[in-house]
């Protein structure tokens, strides 16, 4: 584990670089506005815990009335469980044996649902809750147009329902429809097209379900880029988001609708100048090992006249416009990260300020669970 780079009550200056930082005021405003709009909706809000790992943020998620949280692996729900959270959807598909023993373990201790979307993933599933002795909620996974996991809409669904409905040990908790690929489209029109797609190819399935007289409690999915969609659907009646508390840049990329909610960036990398060996350029002490670069390198946050134009290992080059002021050996620069799920998994330790002063040093405690 690393050491943590600050301490609470110190001021921010202070905190040793690189480390993952967050602004309390921007972060608390993106929970507030995410809530109030999900619970005026009359919907339930499962954030995705996928992006934080930090049991310290989910109980924040909960405190404003999220139902539990999302996963999406075994080890990674183990963090948030032991942490005390009591509902956990690990949003994935979970087949070899020694993962679904310790899934099931973990219903001893807490609501756990899981995906499914094969029969045999499901006797499987079946055997371990009843190894175990506990009840674990099975959703069946619709491919509704991302491509990934799923089976496609309609009958599929009905046959995994029943065959659910079968297995002592497993509850039929209802259907899982994610959208993934809508997330990123750039445009509102993209999102809106998409989701209104998706959102046809769900009520088809749980119709269909529905009609065999197989109750669907819940219809779950959605994601920060899209999640007003599902909202304004009457389709899903819980929603997934997880980047809106933190923003990133590829999100930013994104062109909000008119009346579109907005969250603001909360999470940066705080780095520092360490060199400034040329006229038009610095080097910054945050490089490959400080982000996730599959969404691009991060945007300097607040400053026009530097652009973070390449990495190496430790180093972050950046670039200075024509008349910019160098900046001085060990100035800090706030980098907002290209994708933050990824970049939160590189850290051990997320840094909570507000003002000046670090208030909160919280453990990454779901850091690296891969498993």
């Amino acid at each position: 584990m690393q050491r943590a780079p600050a301490r609470p009550g110190d001021p921010v200056d202070a905190v040793e670089t690189p480390a993952l930082v967050l602004d309390l005021d921007v972060f608390e405003r993106n929970l507030d506005t995410l809530a109030h709009a999900v619970a005026a909706r009359g919907l339930r809000l499962r954030p995705h815990a996928k992006s934080h790992k930090t049991p310290a943020i989910a109980h924040a998620q909960l405190a404003r009335g999220a139902v539990g949280v999302c996963c999406q692996k075994v080890d990674e729900a183990a963090a948030f469980v032991e942490a005390g959270i009591a509902d956990v959807l690990v949003t994935n598909e979970v087949v070899a044996p020694s993962k679904l023993a310790r899934l099931a373990a973990l219903a001893r201790q807490a609501r756990i649902g899981v995906l499914v979307d094969d029969a045999h993933a499901i006797a499987s599933l079946a055997q371990a809750a009843a190894h175990a002795g506990v009840t674990i909620d099975a959703y069946v996974e619709v491919d509704v147009g991302a491509g990934r996991c799923g089976v496609p809409p309609g009958e599929p669904a009905l046959e995994l329902a029943t065959a659910i409905e079968a297995h002592d040990g497993l509850r039929f908790a209802g259907l899982h429809c994610y959208q993934g690929a809508a997330q990123h489209l750039r445009s509102p029109d993209e999102r809106r097209d998409a989701i209104a797609a998706a959102a046809e190819r769900t009520r088809r399935t749980r119709a269909i379900v529905e009609g065999a007289g197989i109750a669907v409690p819940i219809v779950t999915g959605a994601g920060t880029g899209t999640w007003e969609h599902e909202a304004a659907s009457g389709v899903w009646n819980e929603l997934q988001a997880g980047s809106y508390a933190f923003m990133d840049v590829d999100y930013a990329r994104n062109t909000p609708g008119a009346a579109e909610l907005r969250f603001g960036h909360s999470l940066f990398v705080l780095a520092a100048v360490m060199s400034v060996p040329v006229s038009d350029k610095a080097i910054c002490d945050a490089g490959l090992k400080a982000f996730s670069f599959d969404s691009g390198p991060p945007l300097v946050h607040g400053r026009g006249d530097l652009v973070y134009r390449k990495a190496s290992d430790e180093h972050g080059v950046l670039e200075l416009a024509a008349g910019a002021a160098r900046p001085a050996l060990g100035e800090r620069v706030w980098l907002v990260p290209g994708h933050c799920d990824p970049t939160v998994n590189l850290y051990d330790w997320v840094v909570a300020f507000r003002g000046d002063r670090v208030e909160h040093v919280w453990p990454v405690a779901a850091r690296g669970a891969v498993g």
